[in-house]
């Protein structure tokens, strides 16, 4: 794919798959350069900023936060990257998804049977919407 020397916001979102407003916010935190201005004051992004911009897309997909993200970026503009330091930062991360997997296992045990109670019908009574109502207690179950 071939992209022009410089192009606007609409073509950056387009090409990347990130809202333009995700776009304005990843500048704001400066994981994005602030980029050169047109003469009328239109944004002008280079292929550089398509390239950044797909990496903190990537790694948001994959569940980095955007600190990480920042983390990552440093790491990949150093010259001489540490590859030590970015495995310490993934296995950071894969710690985290770990923990969110035994997190969601047990949500979905919880739902399943929320699911399971709930009728389908109309009943005066939904146990789906009392457990939800219920004061916050963990109703959990342990792995």
């Amino acid at each position: 794919m071939t992209m022009p020397a410089a192009f606007q916001i609409g073509t950056l979102s387009r090409r990347t798959g990130v809202n333009i407003e995700t776009i304005r916010y990843y500048e704001r935190s400066g994981l994005l350069p602030n980029p050169a201005r047109t003469a009328a004051g239109y944004r002008a992004y280079g292929p550089a900023d398509a390239e950044r911009l797909q990496f903190i897309r990537r790694a948001r997909d994959l569940g980095f936060s955007v600190e990480e993200v920042r983390r990552l970026l440093g790491l990949a503009d150093q010259k001489s990257r540490s590859c030590r330091a970015v495995h310490a930062l993934a296995r950071e991360h894969l710690t985290e998804v770990r923990a969110k997997i035994v997190d969601l296992r047990r949500m979905e045990k919880v739902l399943a049977g929320m699911v399971a109670e709930c009728a389908q019908g109309t009943m005066p009574e939904c146990p789906l919407l009392e457990t939800l109502a219920e004061p916050r207690r963990s109703r959990l179950p342990e792995p």
